[in-house]
């Protein structure tokens, strides 16, 4: 079998929502053509989809080793390494104490690599509501809310931080 007849068999197995088997497939086509950097960029989707993300960094890396002038691998990266930002923030929120600040320092960066990133864009809005920031919250939930103008969870945030926002600004 060739290659390109195991990635067939991989995407027959994700039509089929079997993401393991087609992990599987995607490896069996590296192992056959370890310098093929699309089949490292196609492994890293299907990592990511699966939510094995230190695998799909992993691919994704190995893919713009083989192939650096290739954009998408570039774009796809980025939004990787944005997505592990976002993950180590929002364990910053999760903490107790001091750690929204450095939430909010991560989500930026996080942001900087992926600006389509609503999940940042969110938790930028909780860090900054955290530390009574009001008007940044607001600010960072407008973006997202133009990202995604029915994000139920943006709505409400808004209309909390407005509210809190209000209340600090008669006290």
């Amino acid at each position: 079998m060739t290659g390109h007849e195991l990635i067939q068999k991989a995407y027959d197995a994700i039509l089929h929502n079997d993401f393991e088997s087609a992990i599987e497939w995607f490896e069996q086509a590296i192992a056959m053509e370890p310098g093929n950097a699309a089949f490292h960029y196609r492994l890293s989707i299907t990592y990511a989809r699966s939510n094995k993300l230190v695998k799909a960094l992993e691919h994704a890396s190995q893919a713009i080793e083989l192939d650096p002038d290739e954009e998408h691998y570039r774009y796809h990266l980025q939004h990787l390494k944005a997505k592990e930002i976002v993950r180590q923030a929002e364990a910053y929120l999760e903490k107790a104490g001091d750690q929204a600040w450095l939430a909010i320092s991560l989500l930026k960066q996080a942001i900087a690599l992926d600006s389509l990133s609503s999940e940042a864009f969110l938790l930028l809005g909780v860090a900054y509501a955290e530390v009574q920031e009001y008007s940044q919250a607001i600010a960072a939930i407008r973006e997202l809310l133009k990202l995604d103008p029915q994000h139920e969870a943006g709505i409400r945030l808004l209309e909390e931080c407005r509210a809190k926002w209000k209340e600090y600004m008669q006290s």
